[in-house]
């Protein structure tokens, strides 16, 4: 039976602020709507998210069309990269980034290793694929926790391919149970 997970890496948001409140910019605003129009050709049966504003934003138009609510799960928010909830900078990121990569174990103090980020993550999707089993369902989520996810099934799905994704992006991965058959890019820019 195929169950289908559409990851939604959210829309474009402020540089500054709250890593858990931060919305989404004119621009976020604008691509949430050109998602909506992509998925609802899919068939969605649920919407899930992180519970990071920015993530919510960008996947609760499809909910609503749907006219279900989104299901929030603590463990599918971005990788801790620092303590607090801070936003780290692009230019600080992208060396912690390239050794966490290098390193799946390698953690600042106070932060995640890809190691377990990816645990905690690959547990809440192996749940969403025995509780959705055969259904589509989309997962708003964030770029670095969205790789690991994916990397955890093919290990193509590395640091270079987190470079290359966009705010927003759309990945559908098809599943056959709990094994990974396909992944096809629906987001164009």
């Amino acid at each position: 039976m195929k169950t289908f997970i559409y990851m939604v890496r959210h829309g474009d948001s402020p540089k500054e602020g709250n890593e858990r409140t931060r919305e989404l910019t004119e621009k976020g605003k604008s691509d949430s709507r050109r998602i909506t129009d992509i998925l609802q050709k899919e068939g969605i049966d649920a919407v899930i998210s992180s519970p990071y504003r920015r993530s919510i934003l960008t996947v609760q138009k499809i909910a609503h069309q749907i006219e279900k609510e989104v299901i929030v799960f603590e463990d599918l928010k971005e990788q801790i990269f620092i303590a607090g909830d801070k936003r780290m900078s692009d230019k600080d990121l992208f060396p912690l980034l390239e050794k966490s990569f290098s390193d799946p174990s390698f953690a600042l103090e106070g932060g995640e290793s890809n190691a377990d980020c990816q645990q905690r993550a690959i547990k809440v999707l192996k749940e969403v694929l025995n509780t959705y089993q055969g259904q589509k369902v989309v997962i708003g989520t964030h770029g670095a926790i969205m790789t690991l996810m994916m990397g955890f099934y093919d290990s193509r799905y590395d640091l270079n391919f987190l470079l290359h994704t966009t705010k927003p992006d759309i990945y559908r991965m098809e599943f056959d149970g709990q094994e990974l058959v396909d992944v096809k890019r629906l987001w164009e820019i």
